[in-house]
């Protein structure tokens, strides 16, 4: 049977129904705010209780305090271990449903008192609503009612839902702001200027090292002061929120909060005087394998967008809660390891403006360390400049990339590299980005040529394109020459440099743009001279399905407008016979010294080597050390032999495929990969330019060195 609300005590009652019925003055009572928790409100389960309240009147030491139970309560006996009190408990006695606690200090009107019961309270066995009434002193007391249930719940699980959690985006490690509350004050408890309330986020790396008083409210008002601690913030009340009887806090997105990188519920503790509010379950929702949201994704602008195309990379990034300071790490993550160099320079990327004070690549990560005194700071400018050598993906397609500092990674919206297609249109050749000097006057390329060396319908072909002068001339690895296939031609996505030569030395970079080839010469060409490419079959371009006669486009960067165009014919007529490279038929040779036509040769002691017949510089001449080892400029493996290799006064990297030899200038160990190997002489620096034991990097990557003893020269061939 349910049981009856009782206001009042028993013994009161009866003595009102004993007295006339006439006006009687108001008696003063001696508390206010009266509250009465039970920690398991379960009919006929033990619980803890506590009584708060506000004192309306001082109260003397050795005055008592009186807790009376509804009758239908059990209570057992109780002592002062059993009573946890805001002030000092002289005894303790149990008359029936009735609590006496005795005080040991005075106490002031205006006090807050808080009594925690923690034994010999029994609930009654039947649901329903039930009194517990409290005076103080000689005054008339004050009751408040407790809710029985048949089944009960603890105060901890109820806490749970104390109030609700409001985020701006409920993604994993997104930069969020955040609301919590209302949260109302249980018992008698208001909020007092520059008191602290305590927030526990639920993981420490959610917070930032510190946030500014102006991003936070408390109950509107702007907090007096913000620290933050571990996982902890504390707030100090502001002016405006006193004497409130509720919370709700307030974060704005400046604050840098995040929400947890990890998924699933996760819970908010606010703790003010004593009592702590726990927040309903918040569900964080984990973005697959994406490690940053969308808001936080950031934009790559690259210079060249071909597929297998050299390119700077540029990006802002914030990384909210997390700073890149003087001497941290930026890791960069790109699609693939085969876009990454085997050797990178630290000043060809840039952090906020600045070069990097170093940089190193494992696979395809390259770690950036800022610079000593760099401005720590969440938002980040990198660049990665051209210089730098990556590359894009070899396969047309959407990619993304990869930005970590201090465990917080963030992901780039997604950017196309393109490629080519079945019958792709060709795109507008690049004109200069620079002021363009008047062009030669005096060339002329009415007697160009361009000729295929295969014009069978649908076969692989090279191409020979001889340019009789050039109106600007081309600084090598900056400018380019721009070959412009048609509608039809099948062009690969990427070209090695090594398929493509110009003047006889392999193109210092290809770049291909769905049907433009833009081939980056590894020597100066100076206006108004020849410049002969060779593109070799092994480029793997493809001639068109249908027999008909087609028009191949040369530009320049330099130059704007068209150089000049060939008409060629497909499955319709032999290509002409190539002429040999040289003019002049070669010398029969002993067959102890026949020389192979694609080998390159230099002299020792002699600053230049020859190839296909002609000579170019070196800017260090090779040299014998050590009376055995023949010793050559790191330039020599780049243009003699068209493979790739990057240097700078520290290092050297020399590229075959996926076969990398680096080295260290002054260090007498290389490595092959990831195998070390003694070398017979240091790797040393003259003019800047590193000299190299030339054999452990021909017999590494396959290459064959021989003497011709009638030229005094060594020759490396493939």
């Amino acid at each position: 049977m349910e049981k009856s609300k009782k206001a009042l005590p028993i013994v009161l009652a009866s003595a009102l129904a004993a007295t006339p019925f006439v006006s009687v003055p108001q008696q003063a009572h001696a508390i206010e705010k009266l509250s009465v928790t039970a920690e398991n409100d379960g009919a006929g389960k033990e619980s803890d209780y506590t009584i708060e309240f506000k004192l309306e009147e001082d109260l003397d030491s050795g005055e008592s305090i009186t807790i009376e139970f509804d009758s239908d309560f059990d209570i057992d006996d109780i002592d002062t271990d059993d009573i946890d009190a805001s002030f000092d408990v002289k005894k303790v006695s149990v008359d029936g449903e009735e609590i006496t606690i005795k005080t040991d200090e005075e106490l002031d009107k205006g006090d807050k008192i808080k009594i925690k019961i923690t034994s010999g309270i029994t609930n009654p066995d039947d649901k329903g609503s039930y009194s517990v009434s409290v005076e103080a002193g000689d005054e008339d007391s004050e009751s408040d009612d407790v809710d029985i249930k048949k089944s009960g719940s603890s105060n901890s699980s109820k806490s749970s839902k104390d109030y609700a959690v409001s985020l701006s985006s409920k993604a994993a490690g997104e930069k969020v702001s955040l609301k919590l509350g209302k949260i109302s004050l249980k018992g008698s408890d208001e909020l007092e200027t520059n008191s602290t309330i305590t927030i526990t986020f639920p993981e420490k790396n959610m917070l930032p090292s510190s946030i500014d008083e102006e991003d936070v409210k408390v109950n509107g008002y702007t907090a007096k002061s913000v620290s933050v601690s571990g996982s902890t913030v504390d707030v100090k009340i502001p002016s405006g929120a006193d004497a409130d009887d509720y919370i709700t806090l307030e974060f704005d997105k400046d604050a840098g909060i995040e929400n947890p990188d990890s998924g699933g519920k996760h819970v908010f503790k606010v703790k003010y005087d004593g009592t702590t509010y726990e927040s309903e379950d918040v569900e964080i929702t984990k973005n697959g394998s994406s490690p940053s949201s969308a808001s936080d994704s950031f934009t790559v602008n690259l210079s060249d967008p071909g597929a297998g195309a050299r390119t700077s990379y540029t990006f802002d990034t914030d990384f909210g809660s997390k700073e890149l300071k003087a001497d941290g790490e930026l890791v960069l993550e790109f699609p693939s390891s085969d876009m990454v160099p085997g050797i990178l320079t630290a000043s060809d990327f840039l952090l906020n403006g600045k070069p990097a004070k170093k940089a190193t690549a494992v696979g395809n990560r390259i770690a950036l360390v800022a610079p000593t005194g760099f401005s720590a700071n969440s938002r980040v400018k990198v660049e990665v400049t051209y210089g730098a050598w990556i590359s894009n993906p070899k396969t047309a397609g959407s990619y993304t990339l990869k930005a970590t500092v201090s465990g917080r990674t963030l992901e780039s919206k997604s950017f196309s590299v393109g490629g080519s297609s079945v019958n792709p249109t060709p795109t507008n050749p690049t004109n200069p980005t620079t002021s363009v000097p008047v062009p030669n006057t005096a060339t002329n390329n009415s007697t160009a040529t361009i000729a295929l060396t295969q014009n069978a319908i649908g076969k692989q072909t090279g191409l020979n394109v001889a340019i009789k002068g050039l109106g600007v001339g081309l600084q090598k690895q900056r400018d380019f020459i721009e070959i412009v296939f048609p509608v039809g031609y099948k062009v690969p996505a990427y070209i090695a440099p090594a398929n493509i030569s110009v003047n006889g030395a392999g193109a210092n970079f290809v770049a291909v743009r769905g049907q433009n080839v833009l081939i980056y010469p590894s020597q100066d060409i100076p206006a108004a001279t020849n410049a002969n490419i060779v593109i070799n079959p092994a480029a793997n371009i493809v001639n068109p399905a249908v027999k008909n006669t087609y028009s191949i486009s040369v530009f320049t960067s330099e130059e704007r407008g068209l150089l000049f165009a060939r008409a060629v014919g497909v499955g319709m007529a032999s290509p002409p016979q190539q002429k040999p490279v040289t003019s002049t038929p070669q010398q029969p040779q002993q067959p102890s010294t026949t020389i192979p036509a694609n080998s390159a040769s230099f002299k020792v002691n002699t600053a230049n080597f020859s190839l296909h017949g002609k000579t170019y510089p070196l800017s260090v001449a090779p040299y014998i050390a050590d009376g055995n080892t023949t010793m050559v400029p790191a330039q020599f493996f780049k243009e003699a032999l068209a493979l790739t290799t990057q240097w700078n006064n520290t290092s050297v990297a020399v590229i075959s495929g996926t076969k990398v030899v680096k080295f260290t200038v002054g260090s007498k160990t290389a490595k092959v990969g990831k195998t070390e190997i003694q070398l017979p002489t240091p790797v040393v620096l003259k003019n800047g330019m590193p000299m190299i034991p030339i054999r452990t990097v021909t017999d590494n990557l396959g290459y064959k060195v021989g003497w011709d003893a009638k030229t005094s020269s060594v020759y490396v061939y493939k």
